[in-house]
């Protein structure tokens, strides 16, 4: 089976089992929610860590260590305490309890907006919506980038994503996303650090195209 738009086995396996970062948790549980078909993996990843779990002979956690899980417990539920006021009402359910920032001009046919509440270190969740036709700034990325189209498409050189779809990219990764559906492309993204844009024109337009 093709993990072509899917998340990486890998990245399924540390959903599974908890360790994803709290932004890119939030997009691969956004991508589930919309493509079922990806959800066998996630819960044979969830199979897979309880045996190893039902293997390993306990062992007291010290108290430090239970406050720590505590107090990382207490940051998830302030984060997805529910908000309704300025919900979105096409967000898919995993976006739905957080509170959204006021969109913000990128550049022509460009907006984004932050997901509040989701930041963890440098990485943080944003909205990203595009017109139809226009293209987000020709980029590469500080780290890993991680995206689900939530409703229209977009194409790169490595083909169309359209809505559930997921893509990864990191620093090796330049590329171009161009708007092919007849309506707005919105995408969820964790975005872990800023993106950078190549040549000299990038440089020049870096400290305006800030996301």
């Amino acid at each position: 089976m093709s993990l072509r738009r899917q998340p990486s086995e890998e990245r399924l396996l540390a959903f599974a089992a908890g360790t994803l970062s709290f932004p890119e948790a939030v997009v691969v549980a956004t991508h589930l929610s919309l493509r079922p078909t990806t959800r066998p993996w996630a819960e044979l990843g969830a199979a897979v860590g309880g045996v190893l779990l039902d293997d390993q002979a306990p062992e007291a956690l010290s108290q430090s260590a239970r406050q720590d899980v505590m107090a990382r417990l207490d940051a998830v539920e302030l984060a997805a305490a529910p908000r309704p006021a300025l919900a979105d009402p096409v967000l898919p359910a995993p976006l739905d309890q957080f509170a959204l920032g006021p969109w913000r001009w990128l550049g022509p046919g460009v907006h984004v907006r932050d997901v509040l509440g989701t930041r963890e270190g440098d990485c943080r969740v944003i909205l990203l919506k595009i017109a139809s036709g226009q293209s987000a700034p020709r980029h590469t990325h500080g780290g890993v980038e991680l995206t689900c189209v939530i409703d229209g498409a977009y194409a790169t050189e490595d083909g169309v994503f359209s809505r559930g779809d997921f893509e990864e990219a990191d620093p090796s990764v330049t590329h171009q996303p161009k708007v092919v559906s007849k309506e707005p492309c919105l995408c969820v993204a964790a975005l872990d650090g800023q993106i950078r844009l190549p040549g000299r024109l990038g440089k020049l337009l870096a400290p305006f195209v800030r996301l």
